[in-house]
């Protein structure tokens, strides 16, 4: 599966969650750290879905990036 995830920076920090999964975030220092630690946080998510015998949500997000002129 894949899921879309957003990916925020901070001043000091990164953020990122799946949208298709609420309550699945992580925080790193570096985007590439975040970006490890949030694909573990989604597995682990999954996981912890497939043990309370509860569905895994299906990716239904997608990102798309609009251009606007700035003044």
């Amino acid at each position: 599966m894949r899921y879309a995830v957003i990916v925020e920076e901070g001043e000091n920090s990164f953020g990122a969650y799946a949208p298709d999964l609420p309550g699945c975030a992580a925080a790193a220092e570096t985007r590439e750290e975040v970006l490890q630690l949030i694909q573990e946080a989604i597995e682990f998510h999954i996981e912890g879905l497939r043990e309370d015998g509860r569905p895994i949500p299906e990716p239904s997000s997608s990102i798309e990036y609009i251009e606007v002129r700035a003044a």
